[in-house]
């Protein structure tokens, strides 16, 4: 969450920089708020909670950028419409695009895959109706399961409140090696009422914890 110039200015305050910082001070700092902050930061925003000139943050930054390039390191600094901005090196996109290829990696514990389930057999379908299976919560599930990518939302069911439906996505099919749903094995009343058993179970054991 971005830092506010608030909250700048009382760090600042306490550590009593003052405005008798040399550049080597202003550029360790800068540096720090450019990486806190991810998005950009104007100048004059980091000088009014130095209480320096804004040009001295500006060499500070153009300082650290000069030393990023001759230093070959993997991050540089961009000015963006008078600000700046922390930013990966153009010379490692490469990599970046690698990692990001790789396969992601998540844990469906039970909780998750019930409620996967009920998801696919049912869908499209809404949190409440998915609860009232489940006789708990799914807020939780739910949102896992469209983090993971293996469900999304399909829209507004036309009711009062307009509850937002859910159901399973191409990431879901090639996870589980079908080409479409209908390809799901059937789905009984013996296995829903057992997974009402299991949701029960779980609640008796959240109050029991609690």
């Amino acid at each position: 969450m971005p830092l506010s110039e608030a909250v700048f200015r009382w760090h600042f305050f306490l550590i009593e920089f003052g405005g008798n910082m040399d550049i080597k001070e202003i550029e360790n700092i800068v540096e720090g708020i450019l990486f806190a902050m991810g998005g950009t930061v104007e100048p004059s925003k980091i000088a009014k909670a130095l209480e320096i000139e804004d040009k001295q943050v500006v060499e500070a930054i153009e300082s650290l950028k000069k030393s990023y390039e001759d230093n070959n390191r993997g991050i540089t600094i961009n000015e963006i419409d008078g600000a700046y901005q922390m930013c990966t090196s153009p010379d490692i996109y490469e990599y970046l695009i690698r990692i990001a290829k790789q396969p992601k990696k998540y844990v469906l514990t039970d909780v998750l895959l019930e409620t996967l389930s009920i998801i696919a057999y049912k869908q499209p379908i809404t949190k409440s109706e998915i609860e009232k299976i489940r006789g708990v919560s799914c807020d939780f599930a739910v949102s896992k399961l469209v983090e993971f990518g293996l469900c999304t939302e399909l829209g507004r069911l036309d009711a009062p409140g307009r509850p937002m439906l859910f159901g399973t996505t191409e990431e879901f099919l090639r996870s589980f090696g079908v080409s479409s749903i209908d390809e799901l094995p059937e789905l009984s009343q013996t296995q829903i009422e057992e997974f009402k058993m299991e949701a029960e179970n779980e609640a008796n054991n959240v109050e029991v914890t609690i």
